[in-house]
């Protein structure tokens, strides 16, 4: 049975899965249209996220808006999430078991907004479609994962910590466009294909000649 987004929002808040619920404040599911062509994925809540509920609303949000505005795009045209739902405490990176237990709200998340890009923000929501890859080699590359297009990018808070990365952070969002319009070529041919080989499976029936 599919679930909307209101109500995996509304099991992430009720989640007891993992160790993190004990000390968030708020869960915090995600935001954005159903419908989204766009979908990024961030590593886990910080401080303010944990306070508002919200994801993205610190310093490093402040910056995913501007990357997003590089792009053309505004925060309302895409769904914003993390893989994990609860605020790590300190910030510290999340750990493996606190990934898994959030897996299942993350996929559905995706089963139910099916976009067409997918930004993974860091190395930890790039491990769940690219495992095994350097973050460093492969940012603003466009790949194809079953039936999505990823394109793993550095997260904004690397911006924060370590200046020289702005610049390359901000020339791959600046690309975003273009990515998408790639994406969108490729999803029109593959429709067009699938329609075609099921035309000649199913060919239609031809008419009788009347006598």
């Amino acid at each position: 049975m599919s679930q909307n987004l209101e109500e995996i929002a509304q099991s992430v808040s009720n989640c007891t899965a993992c160790e993190l619920h004990y000390t968030r404040t708020l869960a915090v599911p995600g935001e954005g249209p159903a419908d989204a062509d766009i979908m990024l994925i961030g590593e886990g809540p910080g401080k303010n996220e944990d306070l508002q509920g919200k994801p993205f609303v610190g310093q490093a949000g402040k910056f995913l808006t501007e990357l997003l505005a590089q792009a053309g795009l505004t925060r309302e045209d895409v769904f914003i999430c993390n893989v994990v739902k609860c605020r790590p405490p300190m910030n510290r990176d999340p750990l493996p078991e606190e990934i898994s237990a959030c897996g299942k709200f993350l996929d559905a998340q995706i089963d139910t907004i099916k976009p067409k890009i997918i930004i993974t923000l860091g190395r930890f929501s790039m491990a769940k479609f690219l495992p095994g890859v350097k973050i460093s080699q492969v940012h603003g590359k466009m790949k194809q994962v079953g039936d999505y297009f990823v394109i793993p990018m550095f997260h904004p808070a690397a911006a924060l910590h370590q200046p020289n990365l702005k610049e390359t952070i901000l020339a791959d969002f600046a690309n975003l466009p273009k990515l998408l319009h790639i994406a969108e070529a490729r999803l029109t041919r593959e429709e067009n294909e699938n329609l075609s080989t099921k035309s000649q499976e199913n060919p239609a029936p031809k008419q009788l000649r009347m006598l």
